[in-house]
């Protein structure tokens, strides 16, 4: 075996053993190159065009994989092995001035005939780039041979494109040009003292990014987004507050990079095969600027009110039998309870049957009905109608995940025989040789993925799920996932490469299964991840995969303010972290007081293997493993205060929606021009009169919201409040929340 890609696995913030680093090298750049070899290998040799040059066995970057791992977790020891180096060797090249076209042999011989042996190799005169490797060579011991590949280096310079757009705000642009064509553009909007740059999709490092290096590429960071500067659901926009105010959007699904430094921010924008750049600007006040935005790229459409209610979900709750424990003990300690969120439902094969189910394998790969099922009474699910039909009259809505991810590593039964189809019919995304695609990501390796680019095979993916909508009457599906489409050259069915296409995924996918839910008369009610420009117009979100510390619920508001900031209008997060340990009662009923102050509250805990100590994120386990008997009785108040909520909640969202203005609201759109907010980044108002302060740190029993211009009243005491900074006691069963004199008398019976 001997492999070398020059993109490696195309993972966005890593490299791979068999990569050459960078891809597109710049002139007078040296270059690394990498091979993956077997274990017998022992020499490799690169001709560098007329250079032959000795590559060494390089060892695996295990800080780098660690880095990835995001800690203790089911999907850590996943990504800390994914980007392993084992078998790897490489070399740095001289400095590139010139197009060099290069390829690798790879010797097995014995040690004492000498690792530097010279050799006499062929000049690159062989198969050109794109060619078949060779497995013959003259010299005695050679193994096997790579294609030939070709390097151009590139320079930036003046000219090579067009920049649609920008105007006057726009200046020193620059296109990264080779002899293979203009790959990027990059050009500097200029900042005014004071401005501050919010937005770029959902973010969890800062509100204002001014100052910040920072992309936009839809990646899975499994937890620890803040510390790394990377997002599930990244967007090429955002405002510019301050000033006479103003934002910008670069039309583009490719990978867009920004950093600011002084007083200009520095754009970069992968350019595709025409060297175009179509650039927006809106002027106008923030939410002049998003309403601009979202004329483009979409906007929410009005959600049920019970989405407002409080959602319940753990990864362990795999059998009829615990989802119903757990709805009864919610019953029981009269703890309301609007939605139940089903992970470990199906068979985790393909994703659309319940487990344990009995049926015939339809061997086309076509989708089963309702019918075509018979469920066990000693099973996991022994009937999954009933158990959907008693929520319900409970009041209680049902909620089933997804992946949009079909497994290949079964060859016979339901599974194996959809991965068929999947592929003869033509409803993969392809690789840029026309094979079928398959994850190269940690979470279901090797699987692979539909191609949702397309209405056809959007339909046929959901067909597969419509008896669980048709005939089971679920409410709604957590889209999980949708960030694995890894490859520039990817191939979807719309048309798009990948560097083109692998963004817009999330958008799709979530689109799919919401028009699913709208073919049969229900709301599309979604609960995604992942997501890109486009996703405002497709259900609910949440902040991902996080910690139960207090740095990742910091992370998680400031994640909620910089979506909603992008047009997100229902947006939640895992209270008080879904990973790791249950947290402490402090941590718990913080993030729950807080929890019920913004769009979605939900709680939900990790899958840890079935392990004990449980790790359930449910108020009366947290009480248990916790020893503390406040949490129950706190958290039943806090569901309670989020049902008098919900008629508020629904109320702004229908006004988010008709005005652009955010229901989880940055000051910053109400008060641009008050440069005190900065000081306050996890202060926001929820609709148009409630001010939410959430208590961030450990150990507080004071703490200070600032309250900027207006009439105030303190919702806990319903007396006045001035203008400025405020500080107030913060006993374990509030968050402060202050309200607009003017709507006080209509919302103090949410407080009483």
């Amino acid at each position: 075996m001997l492999t070398h890609r020059p993109h490696g696995i195309e993972h966005p913030y890593a490299t791979s053993p068999d990569q050459r680093i960078p891809v597109q090298p710049l002139t007078g750049q040296q270059v690394h190159l990498g091979v993956v070899v077997s274990p017998d290998i022992t020499r490799v040799v690169c001709e560098w065009g007329s250079t032959e040059l000795h590559l060494s066995p390089a060892e695996a970057n295990a800080a780098e994989a660690a880095a990835l791992a995001g800690g203790e977790g089911h999907l850590a020891e996943a990504q800390a092995s994914a980007l392993g180096g084992d078998g790897g060797w490489s070399v740095v090249t001289p400095p590139l001035s010139e197009p060099v076209k290069y390829r690798f042999h790879a010797y097995r011989e014995p040690a004492s005939a000498g690792a530097g042996a010279a050799h006499s190799l062929a000049g690159p005169t062989g198969p050109g780039v794109g060619g078949e490797a060779s497995s013959t060579h003259t010299n005695l011991g050679l193994v096997e041979s790579t294609e030939w590949f070709e390097v151009s280096p590139a320079s930036w310079s003046a000219t090579g494109g067009e920049l649609r757009g920008g105007g006057d705000r726009v200046s020193g642009i620059e296109w990264l040009t080779s002899s293979q064509g203009v790959h990027r553009a990059r050009f500097a909007l200029r900042l005014a003292d004071g401005e501050h740059l919010v937005g770029f999709g959902e973010r969890y490092d800062a509100l204002d990014q001014r100052g910040k290096t920072l992309d936009a590429v839809v990646f899975e960071q499994y937890k620890s987004q803040g510390v790394h500067g990377r997002t599930y659901m990244p967007m090429p926009f955002a405002h510019v507050v301050g000033g006479d105010g103003w934002g910008f959007h670069v039309r583009t699904s490719r990978r867009t990079w920004y950093s600011s430094e002084g007083d200009k921010l520095v754009v970069e924008v992968a350019l595709g095969d025409e060297a175009v750049v179509d650039l927006g600007i809106y002027e106008g006040s923030a939410d002049v600027v998003l309403k601009q935005f979202l004329d483009e790229a979409g906007r929410a459409e009005e959600l049920p009110e019970w989405v407002f209610r409080l959602w319940a979900s753990g990864n362990e709750w795999n059998t009829q039998e615990l989802v119903m424990a757990r709805m009864d003990a919610h019953r029981d300690l009269a703890i309301p309870v609007g939605a139940v969120v089903i992970e470990a439902w199906s068979d985790e094969e393909g994703i659309t049957i319940w487990r344990d189910a009995r049926y015939e394998v339809n061997a086309d790969g076509e989708a089963h009905s309702a019918g075509d099922f018979e469920y066990r009474a000693d099973g996991a699910w022994p009937d999954p109608k009933a158990m959907i039909d008693e929520l319900h009259a409970r009041g209680i809505k049902v909620i089933l995940w997804q992946i949009p991810l079909q497994k290949t590593e079964f060859s016979t039964g339901q599974v194996a025989a959809d991965a068929e189809a999947m592929v003869r019919e033509g409803h993969a995304v392809l690789e840029a040789d026309g094979t079928a695609y398959h994850n190269r990501g940690w979470w279901f390796p090797k699987a692979l993925m539909p191609d949702l680019s397309t209405q056809r095979t959007r339909d046929w993916w959901t067909q597969k799920r419509r008896y669980l909508v048709d005939d089971l009457d679920v409410d709604g599906f957590k889209t999980d996932g949708g960030e694995h489409a890894w490859g520039h050259d990817l191939q979807y069915a719309d048309g798009k490469r990948g560097d083109e296409g692998n963004n817009l995924f999330p958008v799709h996918y979530a689109r799919a299964f919401g028009d699913l839910l709208r073919s049969v008369g229900k709301a599309p009610v979604t609960f995604s991840r992942a997501g890109f420009t486009g996703s405002q117009a497709h259900g609910i979100f949440w902040a991902g995969d996080e910690d139960s510390t207090w740095e990742a619920f910091r992370a998680s508001v400031t994640a909620g303010l910089s979506a909603a900031s992008c047009g997100i209008v229902y947006w939640g997060w895992d209270l008080a972290g879904f990973s790791g340990p249950v947290p402490d009662a402090e941590l718990y009923l913080r993030a729950a007081a807080a929890s019920v102050f913004m769009p979605i509250m939900q709680y939900h805990s990790e899958f840890n293997h079935h392990q004990l100590p449980l790790r359930d994120r449910t108020p009366w386990h947290v009480a248990e493993t916790t020893g503390d008997d406040r949490i129950v009785p706190l958290f039943r108040r806090y569901a309670e205060l989020r049902e008098r909520l919900v008629p508020y909640l629904t109320e702004q969202a229908a006004l988010t929606i008709t005005t652009d203005r955010p229901l989880m609201r940055p000051l910053f759109f109400d008060h641009p021009t008050d440069e005190e907010i900065w000081n306050h980044p996890y202060q926001y108002l929820l609709g148009n009169d409630l001010l939410i302060n959430p208590v961030l740190d450990p150990g507080a029993t004071t703490w200070t919201t600032y309250l900027p211009a207006g009439d105030w009243i303190d919702a806990w005491t319903g007396d006045p409040v001035q203008p400025g900074l405020v500080t107030r006691d913060v006993p374990l069963d509030l968050v402060p929340v202050y309200c607009r004199a003017d709507r006080w008398p209509a919302l103090t019976p949410i407080f009483s």
